[in-house]
């Protein structure tokens, strides 16, 4: 404030200095002592209302400062503790991975344990099938020769004979 009221009074005193107007007086001075009470009401009337602003525009910056830094840690927070999610999830997903191999390799030794025997069974039940078969066809053959050597009984019975109706059969 005295910077303002000695550059004030500084210039005034060069307006005095010059004498442009030959004979006429100038109220620079009262100008000047006018000036002075003007800036000095109004520095006494505005200058609480100002610091009072800026004291409050600053107390709100720094509010919205720390609040943005208090979002800034809670959100760095969220990202740890989703990192730490995502490894846990991971790890989980491994150990799936490995019961499921596991588990596969269980089911598929099982399902050829199965296949196995159940060829086994059906080649059992094949050389059974093809045995009975054998049976029944060795039951025909000598039925038919049997009737055959029976027919043939009431007519001569010779070797060539016997040897001609098996080797139809065989035929």
């Amino acid at each position: 404030m005295g910077k303002i009221v000695i550059t004030v009074l500084a210039l005034s005193s060069l307006v005095f200095a010059s004498n442009g107007a030959s004979g006429a007086e100038t109220d620079i001075v009262q100008r000047t002592v006018n000036f002075l009470l003007f800036a000095g009401i109004l520095w006494y009337l505005l200058a609480k209302p100002a610091k009072e602003y800026f004291t409050g525009r600053s107390q709100g910056i720094a509010k919205e400062l720390q609040s943005v830094q208090d979002k800034l840690n809670e959100s760095v927070k969220k990202k740890k503790d989703a990192l730490a999610k995502i490894e846990e999830a991971e790890k989980q997903a491994a150990e799936i991975l490995a019961t499921a191999k596991k588990e596969s390799v269980l089911l598929n030794d099982s399902i050829m344990k199965q296949c196995e025997m159940d060829l086994e069974n059906l080649d059992k039940s094949h050389e059974a099938k093809l045995e009975l078969a054998q049976r029944k066809m060795i039951n025909t053959v000598v039925e038919e020769v049997v009737s055959e050597l029976v027919k043939e009984s009431s007519k001569e019975f010779s070797k060539d004979a016997m040897v001609n109706v098996i080797l139809k059969k065989v035929a």
